[in-house]
């Protein structure tokens, strides 16, 4: 593995990240609605689930899915379903003022991002055709391992300075005057997310 190879990977990564998508939905949402800590511990479970799917791309996982189509196709409509469930949640809490205890919402934050990202099983199909097209395929387990931790630090690096970006009290009164409008154009957007999951034939 050279520099390049992650230089490379990087890039890729970076683009992903900032491709709209459920996390980056949730991360947005949590950090204006909920505050920094919230979208911190939000980004630390997203972080976390993604680095895990490259882990596991790593260590063969695709090759389970093509030997078990089953078992993709069981996690892609659970994950389908999920996407479903948050963006129902999301459409009938438009309204609502965010009236719940600030330390319980950011207790439950680093869970929900885990869970979003753990409901994309497509990630380790994407995170497999990367690695292949990037990394020489002789790598040792030392390097899979950096490679890993690697994914891990940008993606907590990302949603952190997203966070605190995010969380600033004008973005917050912004986000607060706009919440039914913002919350349901997101719940919106993460159901036509989970109906394109379901119905993907890939």
């Amino acid at each position: 593995m050279e520099l390049n190879h992650l230089v490379a990977f990087n890039l890729t990564l970076i683009a992903a990240i900032l491709s709209p998508g459920p996390a980056m939905l949730v991360a947005l949402r949590k950090s204006m609605a909920q505050g920094r800590r919230a979208g911190i511990l939000t980004g630390m479970g997203l972080g976390l689930m993604a680095a895990s799917w490259t882990a596991l791309a790593l260590l063969g996982l695709e090759s389970l899915f093509l030997l078990f189509p089953w078992a993709y196709a069981a996690m892609k409509i659970l994950g389908a379903l999920y996407l479903l469930w948050i963006a129902y949640n999301t459409w009938r809490s438009a309204k609502r003022p965010i009236s719940e205890d600030p330390s319980q919402l950011a207790r439950r934050s680093f869970l929900n991002g885990l869970s979003v990202n753990l409901a994309n099983p497509k990630s380790v199909l994407f995170a497999s055709a990367v690695l292949l097209v990037i990394f020489p395929n002789d790598l040792n387990l030392f390097e899979k391992g950096f490679i890993v931790l690697n994914h891990l630090c940008i993606e907590l690096a990302f949603y952190t300075g997203f966070a605190l970006l995010l969380s600033t009290k004008r973005s917050k009164s912004g986000y607060l005057l706009l919440k039914p409008i913002f919350d349901r154009v997101a719940a919106l957007v993460l159901g036509a997310l989970g109906i394109r999951l379901l119905l993907d034939r890939t």
